[in-house]
């Protein structure tokens, strides 16, 4: 699989997230608490973008009437039909043992141990005119 540069660490704060096309999809990134993952960013049941969703936590339930909650944040919330997914597995709450969005792994690399290309993208001149960002093409 091929690796894909997406952002500076600083550039996703803890409890955020960054959207990013790489190899032709699209992949939310999420930083938990300096752990970083990856997922797919369509949801498997009908393919709402998990990018839009809220994050929410684990409630769990013994019995009528006494719920649990944990893991805070640690799950993302389908904006189209409230799935859960467990953003460390992709797995879904749903049925996760027949659901589950497709995770990629995420890490943290120094600087240095990146390569240089030897290809140079066509570029553009840009700058903002009265708040507007303009491209000149």
């Amino acid at each position: 699989m091929a690796r894909h540069v997406v952002a500076p660490v600083a550039e996703i704060p803890p409890g955020g997230h960054k959207v990013v096309e790489a190899a032709g999809k699209r992949i939310v990134v999420f930083n938990l608490d300096g752990a970083f993952f990856a997922l797919l960013d369509r949801c498997p049941h009908q393919g709402g973008p998990l990018s839009g969703g809220i994050l929410c936590g684990l409630t769990q339930s013994e019995e009528p009437g006494t719920y649990r909650f944990s893991r805070a944040g640690e799950f993302i919330r389908c904006p189209w039909h409230q799935w859960e997914f467990d953003i460390r597995t992709g797995k879904s709450w749903f049925d996760p043992r027949r659901t589950k969005v497709r995770p990629f792994p995420a890490h943290v690399e120094p600087g240095a141990t990146l390569v240089e290309g030897p290809y140079t993208a066509e570029t553009f001149a840009v700058r903002v005119e009265d708040s507007y960002v303009v491209v000149e093409a």
